[in-house]
């Protein structure tokens, strides 16, 4: 046997070898890509209802169906977490301001202190213009329940106990993330799960 006629079939079976080699990986990646942009459903929200500060009409989850939703619970006169929650939800808002698609519901855990125009005050402050943004009212053994058993978040020590989570709601009232209002990695995170969302509406 010549030696030097089997170099030329080694290497084509090399260069077989590094093909078939970077396709797997090639599909192996695209599927680690595709199982992190899946986005789980946690628990799907049942109907409830608060009032709206900005038109005082009741509103809960089967009004919000056909959109993606963004809660969190805050209180108007909180000098601590809320600020900086404001802040994030605003960029939030404005970021997705005249979509249709995307809705941002803040619900107050301080009925006591929050009247409905006591809300709107608060909401013009935060340069809300349209209900895009909208700040829910409701008795505090409400507000603790829907906190506690729909989305599965502690409510002890209102208003000052409040959870801190952003809750990313789908189109079809169900829950699929949620995000630390306080963190801006946390946030960009949301922004991606947005958009992942986007692409599941009809």
């Amino acid at each position: 046997m010549n030696p030097g006629r089997s170099y030329p079939k080694m290497l084509i079976l090399i260069v077989i070898a590094m093909l078939v080699l970077g396709t797997l990986a090639t599909l192996v990646v695209n599927q680690a890509n595709r199982s992190r942009s899946r986005i789980p459903m946690l628990r799907e929200l049942t109907e409830f209802e608060l009032i709206a500060s900005h038109n005082g009409e009741p509103a809960g989850p089967e009004d919000l169906k056909g959109k993606i939703c963004v809660y969190d619970f805050i209180f108007t006169s909180c000098m601590g977490p809320c600020p900086v929650m404001a802040v994030n939800m605003g960029e939030l808002y404005r970021l997705y301001k005249g979509s249709g698609k995307i809705q941002f519901i803040s619900i107050s855990v301080d009925p006591e202190r929050d009247t409905l125009e006591a809300l709107n005050e608060y909401a013009r402050l935060q340069g809300v213009d349209d209900d895009g943004w909208i700040f829910l009212h409701g008795p505090i053994e409400k507000v603790a329940e829907i906190c506690e058993k729909q989305f599965m978040l502690p409510a002890e020590d209102l208003p000052g106990g409040h959870t801190t989570k952003f809750i990313l709601v789908d189109h079809l009232g169900r829950v699929r993330s949620y995000h630390d209002g306080l963190s801006d990695s946390s946030m960009e995170i949301l922004q991606n799960n947005i958009r992942q969302l986007a692409k599941e509406l009809p």
